[in-house]
C-alpha cells in the first residue's frame, strides 16, 4: 500500500533529476492521477451545487450562493507571496506561492488554498512562461492552466466569455459612437437611439438622463430640443481617449495603429453639404495594450461581487467630451452587456496542485503594467472555507515594490481584507545580479559568476532584498523570506542571505527547495509562515497614504518610500491630466504606476538599490471603474513585444497521443 500525505493522499515521490515542468505535470496526471475536481471541492469545504464541473481538472465556483452559506465563517490566515526585483528569468514566486500552500496542506494538515492568477498567452509563448509553478510545486495540468483555461481572459466559451471581446466590444462603441456623431444632426442621432424602437428609456439611460439633471420618468417623446441634444451627443474629445483595443499576444507593432482607413469608413462631415463638401476618412490613431493591461480585468479583479462587477464596468471613463465632462461606458449604453460578457468569468476556477492541494485561479492582470494581483472574490471565498485556523497564499505579481505594494494599498483598501504575513521570495541568482554579477538574459546561458560560490556578489545584492523587507514591515506585518534554492546555490551564500534578511528586521528567512521536493521541501517554510501568523496583530496593518491626498502626493510618497526615489517629474500631458481628473472627482482614488519590474527605479539596468534617481511620469491614464489611476513612467510598455526566438519555437504537439510537448 503506497504512503499517504495528511491529506490521505498518495504521498509525492519526486524523481530526480527534477523532469521539465510538463513532464512532471504529464507524469502525476498519468501515474498517480488528478482527484476528481468534485473530490477537491468536497474536501475544500464546498456543496456539489456550489460546483461547475469543466472537465475533470477545473470547475468553476459560484459565488452568491456560497459566500451566503459561508458569511458567518470566520476568516483563515492572508498570506501574500512576492519577491525582490526579478531577473527575467523569474525567482519562482508562483513556484513558491503553490509549494507553501503544498507544505501546509499536505505536510502540515492545515486547511490550505492557494490563489493565483491566470497566465496570459503572451508571455507563455514569449519570454518568461507559464504561471502554473514549477517542478513539483505546480498546478495540475500545467498545459490546460497555461492554454485558455476556462477562457476568462480571450477565448470565448460557454462558461466564460472574454476579457478581450468586452474590452473590445466598448473599443468600437467608441469609435462607432464618434462614427455616427460626426456625420448626423443631434436630431438625428436621437431619433435613431429613442424614437425608432417606441421604447421607453431603459435602466441605463435612466442614468445618463440622471447625470444630466434630466428627469428619468419622462418619455423619450416628451425630452426638449436642448435636453434631446444633450442626451445623444457625447461630443468625444477625441485627444482624451485613453482606451484601446487588446489582444493576450506580444505583438510590439501593434503599439500604434491607424483605424478607420477603409473604403467605407467614410463620411459627409456634420453641417456640410453633400456635393460641395467632399467626404473625409473617418481616422484616428490609437493602439493596442496586451489583454492584462485592460481595466476590465482589473475590474475582474477588485469586483466584490456581480452587482459590483455592473457598476465599476460601467463607470469606467473612456475618455472626456469637448466641455470636459467623463464619457463612461454606461454612457454608451454598453456596461449592461459588457457585464452579461463577464459575468461568468466572475466565478474563480478551482484546480488542484500535484500533491492534490486546491488552488483557486483567477484574474491575470500583471503588477508592472497593472495591479498584478488575483481577485478579491477568489481570496474571499478561500478565506472563509479554510476558517479561522486556515491559510490563503496569494500571490502578487512582480517585485514587493509593485505587487505588494499595489496589493497592500488598493486591493486590501478595496476589499477591507488584513493580511497577517508577506512571504518575499529571495534567489541567489538575482541577489548576485544586484549585487553587480553580469547582466541575466533569457535564452542565454549564465556566466560563471552565478554557478559557482560567490559571497561577496549575494551579500552586495542583498541591500536590494534589505529595502524590500523594510518596505513591508511600513504596512505592519511580518515579513518572511523564501529562499528559493536552485541546484548550484552553496550552504553559504544562502545563510548569507538568511543573516542579512534576520538583521533587516525579517521574522525569519527560510531556504526551501519546492521546486524539487514538493511540499516536503517547503515545510520549514510553512512552518515560519504559521508562527509569524500567530505573531501578527491585525490592527498594525495599515496603508501608505491617506486617499484623500492630491494625486501628485500619493505618486510622491509610493516614488519615495518604495522606490527610494528622490521626487518625481510629471510631463505636460501628466499635468494636464491631474487636473482633469481632480476637478472631475476622480482625486481620491488610490494610485497603480506602471514601471519596470526590474529595478527599483525606472531604468531596468540599475540594480541593488539605486539612488539619485527621480520618476518620471510621462502620462496618467484613469481606471474609474476599476478604481485607481494609472501613471505609466519611464519607458514602459503596455503591450510587450517577442524577443528573437520567442517561447513558441519548443512548443509542439504528439499527434499520435495528442499530448502537449516542449511547453517549459
Amino acid at each position: 500500500m503506497s504512503e499517504t500525505n495528511s491529506m490521505g493522499h498518495p504521498k509525492l515521490q519526486p524523481k530526480f533529476p527534477v523532469p521539465s515542468d510538463i513532464e512532471v505535470s504529464q507524469d502525476i496526471v498519468r501515474e498517480v492521477g488528478l482527484l476528481p475536481i468534485q473530490d477537491v471541492a468536497r474536501e475544500a469545504g464546498l456543496l456539489d451545487e456550489e460546483v461547475i464541473p469543466w472537465g475533470i481538472a477545473k470547475a468553476k465556483i459560484q459565488l452568491k450562493s456560497t459566500l451566503s452559506r459561508l458569511s458567518s465563517s470566520p476568516d483563515g490566515n492572508y498570506i501574500v507571496c512576492t519577491g525582490i526585483n526579478p531577473t527575467p528569468l523569474g525567482e519562482g514566486k508562483s513556484t513558491t506561492t503553490i509549494g507553501l500552500a503544498q507544505a501546509l496542506g499536505a505536510i502540515l494538515g492545515k486547511k490550505c488554498f492557494a490563489c493565483i492568477r491566470q497566465p496570459s498567452q503572451g508571455p507563455t509563448f514569449g519570454i518568461k512562461g507559464g504561471a502554473a509553478g514549477g517542478g513539483y510545486a505546480q498546478v495540475v495540468p500545467m498545459e490546460e492552466f497555461n492554454l485558455h483555461l476556462t477562457g476568462d481572459i480571450h477565448v470565448p466559451r460557454s462558461c466564460s466569455l472574454a476579457i478581450t471581446a468586452a474590452n473590445n466590444l466598448l473599443a468600437a462603441a467608441i469609435d462607432t459612437r464618434m462614427f455616427h456623431e460626426d456625420s448626423q444632426t443631434d436630431e438625428a442621432l436621437y431619433k435613431r437611439l429613442c424614437l425608432a424602437t417606441n421604447k421607453p428609456f431603459n435602466e441605463i439611460m435612466k442614468k445618463r438622463l440622471i447625470k444630466l439633471d434630466i428627469d428619468p420618468n419622462k418619455s423619450p417623446e416628451e425630452l426638449t430640443p436642448e435636453e434631446r441634444s444633450k442626451f445623444a451627443r457625447l461630443d468625444f474629445d477625441k485627444s482624451t481617449i485613453t482606451w484601446q483595443r487588446v489582444l493576450d499576444t506580444c505583438d510590439r507593432h501593434l503599439r500604434k495603429v491607424m483605424v478607420g482607413m477603409g473604403p467605407n469608413e467614410t463620411i459627409q462631415p456634420r453641417g456640410t453639404v453633400k456635393g460641395e463638401t467632399p467626404r473625409v476618412q473617418h481616422s484616428r490613431e490609437t493602439g493596442f495594450d496586451i489583454t492584462v493591461a485592460s481595466e476590465i480585468m482589473a475590474v475582474l479583479a477588485l469586483a466584490k461581487d456581480l452587482p459590483d462587477l455592473r457598476s465599476k464596468l460601467g463607470n469606467m471613463v473612456v475618455g472626456y467630451s469637448k466641455s470636459g465632462a467623463p464619457i463612461t461606458a454606461d454612457d454608451l449604453g454598453c456596461g449592461g452587456a459588457l457585464t452579461v460578457l463577464m459575468k461568468d468569468a466572475l466565478l474563480p476556477t478551482l484546480m488542484q496542485t500535484v500533491e492534490r492541494t486546491p488552488v483557486l485561479v483567477h484574474a491575470g492582470p500583471f503588477a508592472n503594467i497593472a495591479i498584478g494581483n488575483s481577485s478579491i472574490v477568489a481570496d474571499k471565498l478561500a478565506l472563509k472555507l479554510v476558517g479561522e485556523d486556515g491559510f490563503v497564499v496569494t500571490e502578487a505579481g512582480f517585485g514587493a515594490d509593485i505587487g505588494m505594494e499595489k496589493f497592500f494599498n488598493i486591493k486590501c483598501r478595496e476589499s477591507g481584507l488584513i493580511p497577517k504575513c508577506a512571504v518575499i521570495v529571495a534567489t541567489v541568482r538575482a541577489l548576485k545580479m544586484h549585487g553587480g554579477g553580469p547582466p541575466v538574459s533569457a535564452g542565454k546561458p549564465l556566466a560563471t559568476e552565478y554557478t559557482q560560490e560567490n559571497i561577496p556578489l549575494v551579500t552586495a545584492g542583498c541591500c536590494n532584498l534589505v529595502k524590500h523587507i523594510q518596505n513591508a514591515k511600513k504596512f505592519g506585518v511580518q515579513v518572511v523570506v523564501a529562499i528559493n534554492q536552485f541546484k548550484t546555490d552553496t550552504q553559504a551564500e544562502m545563510q548569507a542571505i538568511r543573516q542579512a534578511s534576520l538583521d533587516a528586521g525579517a521574522f525569519d528567512a527560510v531556504v526551501s527547495n519546492h521546486w524539487a521536493e514538493g511540499g516536503k521541501g517547503a515545510e520549514n517554510l510553512a512552518k515560519a509562515v504559521a508562527n509569524a501568523c500567530q505573531e501578527t496583530r491585525s490592527e498594525d496593518f495599515k496603508f501608505l497614504y491617506d486617499l484623500n491626498l492630491p494625486i501628485r502626493d500619493k505618486v510622491e510618497i509610493i516614488s519615495k518610500e518604495i522606490y527610494g526615489a528622490d521626487g518625481v517629474d510629471f510631463s505636460e500631458l501628466a499635468e494636464q491630466q491631474m487636473t482633469q481628473y481632480e476637478n472631475s472627482g476622480f482625486g481620491n482614488l488610490p494610485i497603480c504606476i506602471a514601471k519596470t519590474q526590474y529595478s527599483f527605479s525606472c531604468d531596468a539596468a540599475a540594480k541593488g538599490v539605486p539612488t539619485g534617481f527621480r520618476i518620471f511620469v510621462r502620462e496618467i491614464r484613469s481606471c474609474v471603474g476599476a478604481g485607481f489611476l494609472y501613471p505609466i513612467c519611464g519607458d514602459i510598455m503596455t503591450i510587450p513585444g517577442l524577443p528573437t526566438r520567442p517561447g513558441f519555437y519548443d512548443v509542439d504537439i504528439d499527434v499520435n497521443t495528442g499530448q502537449v510537448i516542449g511547453l517549459f
